[in-house]
């Protein structure tokens, strides 16, 4: 009788094959999500790097920066998994770059003065939607009392209520641009001022010089075109219009507006480096979203700012739900002191 022969090696041996080969496909299957994960991410975190804004699709992106933490972590998950050391090592360096520059950017608040200010004032800045939050701007301004104010997409409608009895009263010095949709904008101010040449663009932008207790501030309301893919040389063109006009003056400053434009935009740190500090920067909140309100907070990005001259103390800032609109308005409790 011939003995049985032994086939429990061949199986055992076949079975670890079969181990190896499925943790190898698996291997690539993890890291192959987390290059797809990755990829979009490392783009625009390249140009941010950089320091530039890029083509399409990359400014769109890098307006939600802070959320690149998301894909990075799945990814890094993944690689983990997967033990590939390549897609790890991308995973953590894009995590590192993301955390790096989700810090504030932007000069720090000047050290606290010791003379008292010649005015204390309230900014509110609010974007319409195409008026379409033109009531509930008329109530903020009731119930808030600001001193300046900027409007954006103040089309027709915006304009006739901001003519009304009541709004010439508790505004008598304004500057109005009315028009269609997202055209008009408007600048009231509780104090005399004189309208100056607006910056150019394809949505109104006026300005003025305001004299706040004796001191002549220029005070700009801001509101370029958004960086649309058939647009990014227009929405460029008015950002780097802006820090122009921040850049020639020698007398306090104020920028308020619908900007399109975050930290993370090249084009809007330029505006920043003429020397112009961000409010809400300066109270701890460079990162509370104002767009788009349907989500913000948690999920958006900061495009609304006031932006303020070394001669400004920022107090306060808060964000205000404006329903009707696609934008939360940013108000700002503001003190001025004496130049130099």
């Amino acid at each position: 009788m011939r003995p049985e022969a032994d086939t429990a090696p061949d199986r055992r041996g076949l079975d670890a094959s079969a181990r190896r080969a499925a943790r190898t496909r698996r291997g690539r299957v993890l890291a192959g999500l987390g290059v797809l994960l990755l990829l979009p991410v490392s783009v625009p975190l390249g140009f941010r790097i950089a320091d530039a804004d890029g083509p399409t699709p990359v400014p769109q992106l890098l307006a939600f920066l802070p959320w690149f933490l998301a894909p990075g972590w799945l990814a890094l998950l993944a690689a983990v998994l997967g033990r590939r050391w390549f897609v790890m090592l991308w995973a953590v360096a894009v995590l590192a770059a993301t955390g790096w520059f989700i810090r504030p950017y932007g000069a720090d608040a000047p050290a606290p003065r010791e003379e008292p200010p010649t005015a204390r004032f309230r900014v509110l800045t609010a974007n319409l939607e195409y008026g379409d939050a033109t009531r509930q701007l008329v109530s903020a301004l009731r119930r808030e009392r600001p001193q300046l104010v900027s409007v954006q997409e103040c089309e027709r409608k915006c304009a006739a209520a901001l003519r009304t009895a009541e709004m010439r009263e508790a505004y008598p010095h304004r500057v109005i641009a009315p028009g269609n949709g997202a055209d008009g904008s408007a600048l009231l101010s509780t104090y005399p001022l004189r309208s100056t040449e607006p910056v150019p663009g394809e949505l109104s932008m006026p300005g003025a010089v305001v004299d706040i207790a004796g001191t002549q501030v220029r005070v700009q309301v801001a509101h370029p075109m958004p960086p649309m893919p058939d647009g990014l040389v227009t929405w460029n063109r008015e950002l780097d219009r802006l820090r122009a006009y921040a850049d020639r003056g020698d007398s306090p400053t104020l920028l308020a507006g619908d900007f399109n434009a975050s930290q993370d935009h090249a084009a809007f740190r330029d505006i920043l480096d003429t020397g112009l500090r961000d409010a809400a920067r300066l109270q701890g909140q460079s990162r509370t979203p104002t767009w788009p309100s349907a989500t913000a907070p948690p999920l958006g990005a900061q495009i609304d700012h006031v932006l303020l001259s070394e001669e400004f103390e920022a107090a306060d800032a808060q964000f205000v739900d404006m329903n009707g609109s696609d934008h939360r308005a940013l108000l700002v409790d503001l003190k001025l002191y004496a130049a130099g």
